[in-house]
């Protein structure tokens, strides 16, 4: 990956603090640090590190106190609720690490939500959740419900349903975490081949160095701050 890829994510001076009865807990304390476009970054640190709420910043879940936070050049600290649910449908692809998949939907199903806000047809539909199936090596599991999917194959229908709407950043939260080790060498490989093949840029939190040494670049989190190592 080139060094001259512009910055895609743009974190400056990000504060978050949250109150626990009459106790203010700092949570991240003047984080500044820029994404490049179709990098994979991976964000570590012991539990309670401020990682996950860092992924949530970014994601348009959670906002700062203060700071500033530029995605693809909007402060998306500066959007209303409804601006920004509506910004995240559009630039966010969300990995979880309970898949977070609609029991009642087929896997074809789950993967078409996200493009049932778009102005698409239902044959276009159709030919984008067929090319993400196949994609994730899911195209005879169209019909099955998540109850009928391993822990492995759920998550790679999450994947495909992240990536539908083909979003600016795909953000994924210990995405291996609930896998055993062979699952989750195909879902670090997956993740792998849409950062080289389509250029995502990924923001990955793990625990796991395994996880941690496919991402280019590997942030360390400690008490709320940016770790040298």
């Amino acid at each position: 990956m080139s060094n001259t890829a512009q910055p895609v994510v743009e974190i400056s001076d990000l504060v978050k603090s949250y109150r626990r009865g009459e106790q203010i807990v700092p949570v991240l304390t003047g984080i500044t640090f820029d994404i490049a476009a179709g990098d994979f970054v991976a964000l570590m640190g012991p539990s309670g590190s401020g990682k996950s709420t860092l992924l949530n910043m970014i994601a348009g879940i959670d906002k700062p106190d203060s700071g500033s936070l530029r995605v693809a050049g909007t402060d998306i600290t500066a959007l209303s609720e409804a601006g920004l649910a509506d910004w995240r449908s559009r630039n966010v692809g969300f990995i979880f690490q309970f898949y977070n998949l609609l029991p009642v939907l087929t896997a074809f199903e789950n993967i078409e939500l996200p493009l049932l806000l778009t102005d698409l047809s239902a044959r276009e539909r159709g030919e984008h959740v067929a090319a993400a199936l196949s994609m994730m090596g899911l195209t005879d599991r169209s019909d099955h419900y998540p109850s009928e999917l391993s822990g492995g194959q759920q998550q790679r229908v999450a994947i495909a349903r992240a990536i539908i709407t083909d979003p600016t950043i795909l953000v994924a939260d210990e995405p291996t975490g609930d896998l055993d080790r062979v699952s989750a060498a195909e879902i670090l490989n997956l993740i792998e081949r849409l950062n080289r093949e389509l250029g995502k840029t990924v923001i990955m939190v793990t625990h796991d160095p395994q996880a941690a040494s496919k991402a280019h670049t590997v942030r360390h989190l400690e008490k709320g701050e940016l770790s040298a190592g």
